[in-house]
Order: structure tokens, then sequence, then C-alpha cells
């Protein structure tokens, strides 16, 4: 079977017909020696590969500036630490974001395939179903709750210019499943709007992503000098949570806030590869994340506490809430137009977190069966039928139910990075991974490598006990370190 190893760096031109759009309609054949259980055309190795820089800084500026972006960012400083302690912290943990997306894009660059295929090289051609589904799974649950949140806040801002609609938000008396006949209205609305930019394809997707992102700074700006000139900059304090520390206490909070910021990133940065394997080269690659991780996010969480801090003066009282704090604009217009932006921001980053993802791993399950899109339309009807609303207003559930999956994201990067830069030293056989054949690189035995699944059980079983376990209360914030490093230490030692 011809082999075919991508130079690191180096963009993958393999000599297959594939196209650089999931969903667009394929003339061609399947490739001879590859097995129908493994391909489609939307999960073959691109043979073009369009994206620059921008498209990726982009694609981060839609997944930090959203509404939970906005809420994380005013979060950090309010941890009793001075403004240019959590800064630090902030770089830092933002900084290793950084690094780590650059690692794990480099397989799926290199061989133009989504994150799911390239597990196949470290789980095996069937087993990378494993990780394909524990993602999709987490990409379901969180795309239900954000399209929640985002419908309820669109709410807000309806009954604010038509109160009269204020009876049909009355859950107990028009409702359905625990969800008003307003709130429903508003959910299946989003629902719609993403999914018809899904359906269209990536390209569109890309446009979207090329838009959304600026067009949320622009009015962010906007707002922050509005509330700047509203309070007065003297009046403007952005120690949020007052300084509660001081000397050596720091530390130890200022590593909890690093932490934080790696954990809220690690659900996209672990199906990256989906994103990455669109880039014209790992270069632009790379340049796309440095802009859109440290510098974009260190200035979007500038302008957030700004405005944050600016609502206590301006409102008499602290405002997290980017839609609350438009809603209480005196400008109907200026209310219209931020609560839009803040909804489009939304629809951008549980497109590119938690659309993208589980189409390509639940495609990924069954080629023959799932296409990309269709992929795409399961997890949206599933988010449906998980009822996010209720999930998100029952702690308990919310907790046991992500926490639980979202112990597994650390295990699986650490797992993933060794076997790539350690054990394969990032040489990929392309034309095994889409073969059954025993003798193909990553058929191991029964088409699973079951040292890769001992590595990420024992591993994720931890970082579940680190979360649950109130004890160990003080670790939950540090899960995702101790389920990666653990996960690559058992995989190194039993890939010997």
């Amino acid at each position: 079977m011809a082999q075919f190893s991508a130079a690191p760096g180096s963009p993958a031109i393999p000599p297959i017909p594939a196209y650089e759009d999931a969903g667009a309609p394929d003339d061609s054949s399947m490739p001879a020696g590859y097995s129908e259980r493994l391909y489609n055309e939307d999960l073959a190795p691109l043979r073009h590969q369009t994206w620059g820089a921008y498209n990726i800084f982009a694609f981060w500026m839609s997944d930090v500036h959203s509404v939970g972006g906005y809420v994380f960012a005013g979060s950090l400083f309010a941890l009793g630490l001075t403004s240019w302690q959590v800064l630090i912290a902030l770089l830092i943990g933002i900084t290793i974001v950084n690094v780590l997306c650059n690692l794990i894009a480099r397989p799926s660059q290199a061989n133009g395939v989504p994150y799911p295929v390239a597990c196949r090289a470290t789980f095996g051609v069937l087993g990378a179903n494993i990780p394909a589904v524990i993602r999709g799974l987490i990409a379901v649950a969180w795309y239900g709750i954000q399209t929640y949140l985002a419908s309820s806040a669109l709410v807000i801002v309806v009954l604010k210019f038509v109160p009269q609609l204020l009876p049909y938000a009355d859950v107990h008396h028009h409702g359905f499943m625990g969800l008003s006949t307003l709130g429903w209205a508003g959910f299946m609305l989003l629902w719609v709007l993403q999914a018809l930019v899904f359906w269209h394809g990536m390209e569109t997707i890309k446009k979207f992503i090329d838009f959304a992102g600026p067009a949320v700074y622009v009015v962010m700006f906007i707002l922050a000098g509005y509330m700047v000139y509203r309070a007065g900059w003297r009046n403007i304090g952005i120690n949020l949570g007052g300084v509660k520390y001081h000397g050596l206490q720091v530390v130890p909070v200022m590593i909890t806030a690093t932490s934080l910021v790696v954990s809220y990133f690690s659900g996209p940065m672990l199906n990256f590869g989906d994103f990455s394997r669109y880039g014209k080269s790992f270069r632009s690659v790379q340049r796309g994340n440095f802009w859109g991780l440290p510098v974009n996010f260190l200035a979007f969480s500038l302008v957030t506490v700004i405005t944050t801090a600016a609502t206590l003066p301006v409102f008499g009282e602290l405002i997290t809430d980017p839609v609350e704090t438009v809603g209480r604009i005196d400008y109907p217009t200026a209310v219209i137009l931020g609560a839009l932006t803040f909804t489009i921001a939304t629809i951008g980053i549980n497109i590119v977190a938690n659309f993208v993802s589980p189409a390509f791993d639940f495609s990924n399950v069954a080629p023959r069966l799932i296409s990309w899109r269709a992929g795409g339309m399961l997890a949206a009807v599933a988010s449906i039928f998980i009822t996010p609303w209720n999930l998100f207003n029952n702690p308990a559930v919310i907790h046991y139910t992500l926490d639980v999956l979202g112990s597994f994201i650390g295990p699986l990067y650490g797992v993933l990075i060794v076997d790539y830069y350690l054990v394969k030293r990032q040489k990929i056989v392309l034309d095994d991974l889409y073969t059954v054949a025993p003798t193909g690189s990553y058929w191991y035995r029964n088409g699973v490598n079951y040292r890769a699944v001992a590595a990420l059980l024992p591993a994720a079983l931890i970082a579940v006990i680190c979360v649950m376990v109130p004890a160990l209360d003080g670790m939950a914030n540090f899960s995702w370190f101790i389920g990666a490093g653990l996960g690559a230490l058992f995989y190194r030692l039993l890939a010997r």
C-alpha cells in the first residue's frame, strides 16, 4: 500500500481525490485500498488547504467573543487579586493554550484530516470512535446549553420592547417540558439559524466567523466607550472583587486563575484539528493562534473588565452579563444592535465549538451512513431532546454530566500528544488511516490500540475523582492538568 508521511509544518497534498469543503458533492470514487467503514468524502484528507492566518484568528475571535467569554473574563478579575496579577495569570494561561493548540494542530494540518481521523493513528482505526464519541457528547450538551442561554438573552430583549408577551414567558401557564412558549420560540429560532449556517458547509462557516468575531469587537468598543463616558474614567476601578490576598498568598490564586483559563479552552483545543486541517501551512496556523489567543484574549478581557467595572457607578450595581448591560441603556436602537450582536457571537461560538466537532465525530462512527451534515444535524436534534434548560437549571445534574465528560478531555489530549510526538515521531502513514487491513499501521488488535485505552481510563477516573469528591475540592480546578499529565505518563509507560 502506498505510504504518505507529511513533513512537520508542511501542507499535505496527498494524491487522492478529496474536497476542501465538508459537505461538498463528490464525483470521485473511493481510493483503492480504503475501507467503506472508515471513509467518506467529508473525512477524506484535503487536497486544497485554503485557510490563512486571519481565518484562524477569526475562529478564535468567534470562540472568545461570547456572553460566556465575557462573564469568564470578568470573573478572573473578581478573584481578589490586583489587576496586574490577574493579567499575568491570564497571559500565562492563554500562552499555555496557544502552545497546546499548536501541538494538537500539527498532525491534522500536516495530513489534512479532522480530529477523529487523526485519533485513528493513536487509538486504532476503530478505537478512534472512543475519543470521537466522548468529544461529540460533550459538544452536544454544550451546544444545547449555549443555544438556550443565547435564546434567553434574546427573550429578555424582546420582552423589553413587547411587554404584552410576558404571560407567554411564564412556564407555569404557557409552557412545555419545562420551557415557556416564548422560550421555545427563541430557542428554536436560534436552533434553525445555526443549522442554516452549518448546512451550507465549512466555506459558509468560515465567512460567518470572519464576520462575527470583528463585529462583536466593534460593539464591545462602542459599549465600553459609552460606559466610560457615562461613568467618568476616575470613577472606574478594575479590581472588581477587591484585593483579598497579599504577599505569597497570591501565588496559589494566580495559579488557579491560570488553570481556569486552560480549562475554559480545553474543549475547542482538543478538536482544534477540525479547523487546523484547513490551514495553508502550519506557519499560518501558528500566526492565527498567536493573534487569536494571547493578543485577542488579552484585549477582549481588558475591554470586558472596563465595561463591567463601569456598570457599578452607572447603574449602582456590578453587572457581569453584557446582554443585561445593553438592556439597561436608554437608547432602543443601541439595545437592539447590542443584543443582536451578542446573539450572533453566541451563534458563532456554538457553531465552531459545538457543531462542527460532533459533525465529524459522529460521521467517523459510521461514514457510510452518516455524512458530515448528517452528523451535525444528529447532534443538533439531540441537543433538543436533552432539554438543556432543565440541565442548566439543575446544578447537580449539570455538574455530574459535564464534569464527568470533561474529565476525559485532559487524558485524551495527553495520550494523543505523547503518541504523535514521542512514539510516532510526527510520522503518519496517511493511507493506513483509512484501511481495516490487518497489515495496516493502525489496525493494532481488532482495530483498537488497547494500550491507549488502558492509559485513558485510569487517568480519566482520577480526574473525575478530583472533580467529584468534596474532600479534593482544591484539585478540581486543576483536573485538566492532572488528567493530561497522567494520560501522557501512563501511555508513555505502556507504549514502551
